[in-house]
């Protein structure tokens, strides 16, 4: 059975390309899934989109990790929840969200592009930070492993409807709407090692000031 084929409320899935990638773009964590020393094991980390590819990092001390840079196959999810949709019963209530399933292996990333994927993962965190700060030295670099999975074969279902609720329900008492989920930032805090006179960056100050609830790119028109 193709494992991208949705067998469960089809009509949720989507093949829109720029939909995954929007997806992918507005996740910071992801959900890592490989079989390691006999059994599964879900990690989360952080996950980048490069173009047509997925990008993770972390420690070369880390197993998963060096079990995926050995040519472990992986699934990839990522969820983003975009409101309650609240009806008229505890049965119709659910979710809007988009969520969506990646199957392939990773490769490790070295070299020159090694650091250019970094560049992107730390973007990707903070928009802007990268000229803000030092390059990795050698010995971070060394110490961590950058990998690589295209962007192949995935799955992507979207949820944005509103309460279905039979007629015996609408016609009660009960309200029935949607209530937004959305990410805001707060007010950024100093390191308490923070030397006086150190102002607050662009890139921090950019993201403090992001407005929140997010649109939900799910919603229908009323």
């Amino acid at each position: 059975m193709d494992r991208t084929r949705m067998t469960r409320l089809a009509d949720r899935a989507s093949t829109d390309v720029d939909a995954l990638n929007a997806l992918l773009d507005a996740v910071p964590i992801a959900h890592v899934g490989l079989v390691a020393d006999g059994g599964p094991v879900v990690i989360p980390t952080a996950l980048a989109r490069d173009g047509d590819r997925l990008l993770v990092h972390g420690s070369t001390g880390s197993g998963w990790m060096r079990r995926l840079a050995e040519g472990a196959e992986a699934c990839v999810t990522v969820t983003a929840l975009d409101a309650v949709v609240v009806a008229r019963s505890a049965f119709e209530s659910s979710y809007r969200y988009r969520s969506a399933v990646l199957f392939g292996r990773f490769v490790p990333v070295e070299g020159a592009a090694k650091e250019a994927a970094l560049d992107v993962l730390v973007d990707h965190l903070l928009p802007g930070r990268r000229p803000e700060v030092r390059p990795s030295n050698r010995r971070e670099l060394s110490a961590t492993l950058v990998l690589a999975m295209p962007i192949g074969e995935w799955s992507l279902k979207v949820a944005g409807g509103w309460p279905e609720d039979p007629d015996d329900d609408v016609a009660g008492p009960a309200w029935a709407g949607i209530v937004p989920v959305g990410t805001a930032y707060g007010t950024p805090e100093p390191a308490p090692d923070l030397r006086p006179g150190i102002p607050v960056p662009a890139s921090v100050r950019a993201l403090a000031s992001t407005p929140g609830p997010v649109t939900d790119p799910a919603s229908p028109t009323p």
